[in-house]
């Protein structure tokens, strides 16, 4: 079973970009973020074209997740609970195969100080409660997305250039070791711990052809589906395509 995450930076100005890469990774599941745009607006038929259900949760312009799925999607979830007047569309959540697939896409949280930063924070403090309730009920599960977190210092090229951002802020470092230590993986540093990757990479500077980047897409898995892990990967093929994300997928590979 091939799960991917993948921050596609609007679904419809990247569409074939998206469609081709699908085509040819043919992922099981693919959670999907920033698709910015509202849910009766996303170009259902050409992925369900490619024989994949959905599930939509989006905003005009902005944020928005869509989890893709070859099988049926059971008990489908959008919005993150614990606070009833938050309309940012960055979670959505289902079943498929047994696994309770997560996709989210948490807060960037910039310029660090505001309330942009306290709403990041607040958010991450849901997810965890989130992860402790799966993990209480003994749910199988992974959390994929763009997490907007640099997690260590060897996950960003240039270290000294993120220390003041919202990504790498010590509160943010904790809060993402905090649901870490609750038992999940990082999927891909699991089976990568020595080696250097990255999943973003800015337009500006000339990022992409510097390999200036950073990791910040992440897939975590529960200690069930830790046990299951046969690989992950980093796809940097498409980051080097015409009009690409600024992000490119991540995918995890479970043994059945």
């Amino acid at each position: 079973m091939r799960i991917a995450t993948w921050n596609v930076n609007s679904v419809k100005a990247r569409l074939s970009n998206v469609l081709d890469w699908l085509r040819s990774a043919d992922p099981d599941v693919a959670v999907l973020q920033e698709i910015k745009c509202e849910t009766d607006a996303f170009p259902r038929f050409e992925f369900e074209a490619l024989g994949y259900k959905l599930l939509i949760h989006g905003q005009k312009s902005y944020n928005g997740v869509a989890l893709l799925s070859k099988t049926a999607i059971e008990d489908p979830l959008t919005g993150l609970d614990g606070n009833g007047e938050d309309v940012q569309a960055r979670y959505v959540e289902g079943t498929v195969r047994g696994v309770r697939v997560c996709g989210l896409y948490l807060p960037n949280g910039n310029p660090a100080g505001t309330e942009k930063y306290d709403y990041k924070l607040a958010w991450m403090d849901r997810l965890r409660l989130r992860a402790e309730t799966l993990l209480a009920a003994g749910t199988p599960f992974v959390m994929g997305g763009d997490f907007n977190v640099i997690p260590e210092t060897r996950d960003a090229a240039d270290p000294a250039a993120w220390v003041d951002d919202a990504l790498f802020l010590l509160e943010t470092r904790r809060r993402f070791r905090a649901l870490m230590h609750l038992g999940l993986t990082d999927s891909w540093r699991a089976l990568n711990p020595t080696a250097t990757g990255y999943s973003f990479w800015d337009y500006q500077g000339q990022a992409w052809q510097a390999d200036n980047g950073i990791r910040i897409d992440h897939l975590l898995a529960s200690p069930e589906l830790a046990d299951r892990l046969d690989a992950c990967i980093i796809d940097r093929e498409p980051r080097g395509r015409d009009k690409a994300s600024d992000h490119t997928p991540v995918v995890m590979t479970l043994a059945e």
